[in-house]
C-alpha cells in the first residue's frame, strides 16, 4: 500500500563501476572438457530466454562479456591496438575471434532450440563424440555425464533448469547441493564437474586477472582459477594488461583477453542486472549522482 500511495519510491540507480561474469564452469581438469566444442555445445542448449521468463519475470539480460558492463567489455570485430595485440597470437587462439563478434545463442522458442541443438550435435560429432540412443558419448567410448555442484537453494533451481537442456543433448546430469563446508572443500580441491561460478572485476583490471584464468594458478589448490584454465594466449594478454602503460593499451588488452576467453567457451554465461534497486520513504532524497557512484547512499543523501 505505502508504494501504491508514493510514501515508498522505488528507484534504480546503474551500476557503471563494476563488471561481472557469472556463469557454468565445467572443470577443464575433466578430459571430457579439454575439447571447446563441448562446452560451445553446452552453451548453444541453454535456454536463457526460457529460464528469465519463467524464473525471473523477463528482467534479467544475458552476459556477453567477462567485463560486462563496462567500457573493457569487447564488441564487434577487433581493431586498432588490439587487433594488432591479438595478430601475435593468431596461431594459439580461436580463428572466429579476427572473423565473428562473440554473441551467445538465442533460444526461448521451439525453432530455436532446435536450430541450436542441430548445431551442437554437430560440433559435438565433428569433435569426436557419439550419439547414440539420446545418449552422448566420448571419443574414449565413454558416456558423457555431469555432476553441477552447488551449495544453496537458489543455485539449485538454476541448475536444475540447465538439466533437461544438457539431456537433450545426451548428456546425463546431475544436480547435487551440499552443504558450504563440503562446497568449500570440494572447490578448493578442484573435486567437481561442473559449479555456479561468478568473477566481480574492478574498471582497472590487474594482476587478479592472473589468480582468475592464469596457467600457474590452475594447479593452486583454492585459487580462483576454478575452470583450470591454461592458456599461453591467456597468460600473454593477462601480462599485456598488468604492464600497460596508459587507459588506451589497458582497455585494448582487456578486451583481446576477453575476446579470447568468450570464445574458448569455457563458461556458459548466464545473467546478470545492470541497475541496484531501492525502495525508500518519501521523506528522503538525494543529489544528482556522479556516474560511477551508485547510489550515493548515505553521502550523498538527506
Amino acid at each position: 500500500p505505502a508504494v501504491v500511495d508514493k510514501r515508498v519510491l522505488k528507484e534504480e540507480f546503474p551500476v557503471n563501476d563494476s563488471g561481472r561474469m557469472q556463469a557454468f564452469v565445467p572443470n577443464l581438469r575433466r578430459e571430457q572438457f579439454k575439447d571447446a566444442r563441448l562446452r560451445r555445445a553446452f552453451n548453444l542448449v541453454f535456454d536463457f530466454e526460457e529460464m528469465n521468463k519463467q524464473l525471473f519475470f523477463g528482467q534479467y539480460k544475458r552476459i556477453n562479456s567477462y567485463f560486462e558492463g563496462t567500457e573493457l567489455a569487447s564488441s564487434g570485430l577487433p581493431q586498432g591496438e588490439e587487433l594488432q595485440l591479438l595478430e601475435s597470437l593468431r596461431d594459439k587462439i580461436p580463428p572466429e575471434v579476427f572473423t565473428t563478434a562473440y554473441t551467445n545463442p538465442v533460444n526461448g522458442n521451439p525453432e530455436n532450440n532446435r536450430n541450436n541443438l542441430r548445431e551442437a550435435l554437430r560440433l559435438v560429432k565433428e569433435a569426436g563424440f557419439t550419439f547414440k540412443d539420446q545418449k552422448l558419448s566420448g571419443p574414449d567410448g565413454k558416456q558423457v555425464s555431469t555432476e553441477i555442484l552447488v551449495d544453496d537453494p537458489a543455485s539449485e533451481r538454476i541448475a536444475l533448469f540447465f538439466k533437461p537442456s544438457l539431456e537433450r543433448l545426451g548428456v546425463t546430469t546431475s544436480v547435487r547441493m551440499v552443504d558450504p563446508t563440503q562446497y568449500e572443500n570440494r572447490l578448493r580441491s578442484f573435486d567437481f564437474d561442473m559449479i555456479i561460478d561468478q568473477w566481480g572485476e574492478s574498471l582497472s583490471p590487474g594482476n587478479e586477472q592472473r589468480e582468475f584464468w592464469g596457467s600457474q594458478a590452475a594447479d593452486i589448490p583454492g585459487s580462483r582459477n576454478t575452470t583450470g584454465i591454461e592458456n599461453p594466449a591467456v597468460d600473454a594478454l593477462i601480462d599485456k594488461i598488468i604492464f600497460a602503460k596508459n587507459r588506451d593499451g589497458l582497455v585494448a588488452a582487456t578486451h583481446a583477453l576477453d575476446r579470447v576467453l568468450l570464445w574458448n567457451f569455457y563458461g556458459v554465461p548466464q545473467f546478470t542486472y545492470p541497475f541496484s534497486r531501492y525502495a525508500r520513504w518519501d521523506r528522503f532524497s538525494h543529489a544528482d549522482l556522479p556516474k560511477y557512484g551508485r547510489s550515493g547512499l548515505p553521502t550523498l543523501w538527506w
